[in-house]
This record gives structure tokens, sequence and C-alpha cells, in this order.
């Protein structure tokens, strides 16, 4: 059925302009005022913003992770990130050694097929790099659209690779067309740091982020931006939490390497005090990088209006306090790492950001959506408001205050790391392509809706839409 949204205050990363749409076949068939409403649903968006739906570029659903498995999955995690405002999710397959990045694949595709609300893709780990992985890229790139590779320099002995396997990707990605992404801490130093602490009794969660300093952050990521710029390739550094993390990317870019940061809502509000919580309640926020002394939050907004960062993530990654998290409660090293963050990425950005003038409205469309279609090889299909573009919409009320709860939140864990924070802004509505995933803050939309998305190569703009979508 044809849609209309009218009264409505459209925003893109450009520009800010009154104007109704018009919604056909899954795309904004026009943009403009004084549409046949004949057989057309009218929708009503007076006195609020109609945004392009944000993307959420690093999520983990259903993901292995030390003995167990994060709770929300590909329904949940996206009826959560649909109430939130993102219509676009990118989940990390891991590989495993010696097996067809295939199988990989294939995992994911059966977690996700039938069950997600909205529209995503697939980011693939490299764990290791040589003629037998180099020989499958090719067809992952051209056959399943996945067209960015993930390197961990952290968890030694589980993701961790060396410096060779980052710069043999590096070197590949370059010449297939394919973006890098790093997880940068020095994994060697920390597993040091982590037996030292171990051996000196110390098992509190604090000790998380004590034995995981911004210094080991930051000295990856320069290492990871210099051989970036070695093998004249691209990097999109994750989650950067911290000072000295981003000297290092504002540096490289500076010397003009093609490297791309990107930082969370957790790393903008919450600082390294909430490890420290009584009765193990530290353990909630527990991921990595860890959470850092507050001063580096101004950092990292600064970051992002200058531009030194590029986009915002979710790292969403959750588990239950109780079950999962307890796992570590005599030994940090076994706490799960991650948090439920896709529900409120958006509106913290909105909140926090817009509203108390740290960036734009402008720039808050280009930091949540934008950008990471563009980075990722979604634009101009998703990503902005145009002509032939997807009917990813999210209406949205700028004026309303509210307080984020676990009580009110749709992800599956037992709590909400921004418990009791006072926000201003919500998602009233929200659709892909074209049909009403959130109504009126309600969900209707179909479980299995979502489409597997194929990506174009990284800096090539998208030749064929139609050709994106999985059959």
């Amino acid at each position: 059925m044809r849609k209309i949204i009218k009264n409505g205050t459209i925003v893109t990363a450009a520009d800010t302009y009154q104007a109704d749409l018009l919604i056909e076949d899954e795309k904004i068939a026009m943009i403009g005022q004084g549409f046949d409403e004949t057989s057309a649903e009218i929708v009503d968006a007076s006195g609020r913003y109609i945004f392009p739906g944000a993307i959420d570029p690093h999520t983990h659903l259903e993901m292995p992770f030390g003995g167990t498995v994060s709770k929300d999955d590909f329904e949940t995690g996206t009826i959560a990130a649909a109430y939130g405002g993102t219509t676009t999710v990118i989940d990390f397959c891991l590989t495993d050694k010696g097996k067809p990045l295939q199988n990989s694949i294939d995992q994911w595709h059966a977690k996700s097929q039938d069950k997600s609300v909205i529209d995503y893709s697939f980011h693939l780990m490299i764990s290791e790099m040589n003629e037998r992985v180099l020989d499958q890229l090719p067809s992952v790139i051209e056959d399943e659209g996945i067209t960015s590779f993930k390197v961990f320099m952290a968890y030694k002995n589980v993701f961790q690779s060396d410096d060779g396997t980052l710069f043999k990707t590096l070197e590949q990605a370059k010449n297939l067309g394919a973006l890098v992404m790093v997880h940068a801490e020095n994994g060697d130093v920390i597993d040091h740091l982590v037996k030292k602490a171990l051996d000196a009794g110390q098992t509190d969660p604090i000790y998380h982020a004590l034995t995981r300093p911004p210094e080991v952050e930051g000295e990856a990521t320069n290492r990871a931006a210099e051989l970036t710029g070695l093998a004249d390739s691209q990097l999109y550094v994750v989650h950067v939490t911290c000072e000295q993390a981003v000297s290092a990317i504002a540096a490289a870019r500076k010397k003009g390497y093609n490297v791309i940061g990107e930082t969370c809502p957790q790393y903008l509000v919450l600082d390294q005090s909430y490890l420290e919580k009584p009765d193990f309640e530290g353990a909630k926020y527990v991921w990595s990088p860890p959470l850092r002394e507050k001063h580096h939050q101004e950092v990292l907004w600064n970051a992002l209006k200058t531009g030194d960062l590029q986009t915002l993530g979710s790292d969403q990654c959750s588990f239950d306090f109780k079950g999962q998290k307890d796992l570590g409660k005599d030994d940090f090293t076994k706490i799960p790492n991650g948090g439920p963050i896709i529900e409120d990425r958006v509106s913290i950005l909105f909140s926090e950001g817009v509203k108390k003038g740290r960036i734009s409205l402008n720039e808050f469309v280009d930091i949540t959506s934008t950008k990471i279609a563009k980075t990722f090889g979604l634009f101009p299909q998703k990503g902005t408001i145009s002509v032939g573009a997807d009917a990813d919409i999210v209406i949205f009320d700028p004026d309303v205050e509210r307080t984020i709860s676990v009580e009110t939140s749709h992800m599956a864990a037992d709590y909400n790391p921004f418990e009791g924070m006072q926000v201003t802004g919500q998602t009233v509505s929200v659709l892909s392509r074209g049909e009403f995933v959130i109504k009126d803050q309600q969900f209707v939309g179909k479980i299995g809706s979502g489409r597997y998305v194929k990506r174009s190569k990284f800096g090539s703009p998208t030749s064929s839409q139609e050709k994106l979508y999985q059959k």
C-alpha cells in the first residue's frame, strides 16, 4: 500500500527541511507536497523529525563467548534495535581456524534467517591469512557481499591474530576492495597484566579495566594505523574509548592514511567508576575495551564533532547479570564481555549530543546512519532520504523526556547499563522498506521480514540496488 508521511521535518546529513514523503514498492518514490492521497495510508508526523533509518555497524547477536552465548538473538536484538530507531545491523560472523569461511557464514545465515525484523549484513572475522583463506575471499566478497573483515589484536589464545596476519589482511583488502576492521588492544601486554593481577589475588570487576589501560589501546591503534599506511590500505577501528586511541587515529588521518574510527554510547556517558559498584554489580559494565576515566568522554565527543571519529556503533553483546556475568564471580577474566546497548544507541547520541549542543542535528544523522552506509557499501540504498532509496524511515519525537530502564526496554538481558538515565527524544515509529516495524511505539512488524543485504566494495558506489538482497 502507498504511504504518505506528512507534515514532518526531514533531516539528512546535509539538509533539514519541511516536506512529505511518498512511499511505494519499498522505496521513497517522491519527496514534495500535494501528493494524490487516493488509496494511500496517511501518516501524520507533525512536530516530529523524519530521519533515515539508523544503521548499527557493530553487533554480536547470539554470539558464543567464554562458555556461554550472548542473550539477544536476531529476533530480540533486532526488535530492540527497531524500537531504538535502527533499521539495519551489521553483525560479526566468527570463524574457526582451518575450517572453510563459508561454514561460518552459513551458521550466521541460519541464526538470522526467519528471525530478523530489520535488514542485516555480516562482517567476517579473519583469524589466519594464508593461501587457503586468500583463495576463499573473492567468493566471500562477490557471492556473499561481505566486504569488511575483522582482525582482533586482543583476546590472546582466543581471537588474537599476530601482526603478520593483520598486515597480510590489509594487503589483500587493498587488492580486493574490502575494509579491514580491528579491535585495537595489545593482547600480549594485557595477558601479562592479567596474570599479575590474578597472582596478586585481584579478582574484582574493576581489575578488568586496570589490566587493560588506555595505553594498550593507544599503542595498538597506532600500530594498526601505521601498518595500514605501509600497506596503502584502509582501516576501521572499532569501539574507540580513549584519548590515546583518538590521538593515534587523528595523527594517521593527518598523514593521509585511510583510517576511520568508531565509538559507542557507553564510552560517551559511562566511566570506569561503574566497575567499582559493590556486590559484584560492576560486572554489568565489563566489556572490552573497558570503560575509561571520565575525562576521556569529552575527548570522544570532540572527536565526533571534528570528524576524527566518524561513526557510532553499539557493540551490542548482552549477557544476563544473573546466570552469565556471575560466571566471573571469583575471577574477573571469566565475566562474559559485553552489554545490552543496541536499543539506546540513537537516543543517547541525540539527547547527550544534539540536545546538549555537542553535535548538530545533521551531524547526528551522519554519525548514526549516512557515514556508516557510505563506509560499508550500503549507500545510497540506505543511510539517506532520497528518491529511490529504501524507505527505511524513523519518525522521532525530539521533546519527549523519559528514563531509561530495564523495565521498559526490549532487550533480552536482565539489566540495562544506562538504568535511571534521563534522556530527551524518542523513536515513535519505524518503517523498514516502507512497512511499519514500530508504529506509535508498538511492535507491529513480522518476525523474519528482515532481509540479508549484500554490500558493495569499499569506496565503490552501489551500482544496482536490486542485486544486493539475497534471494
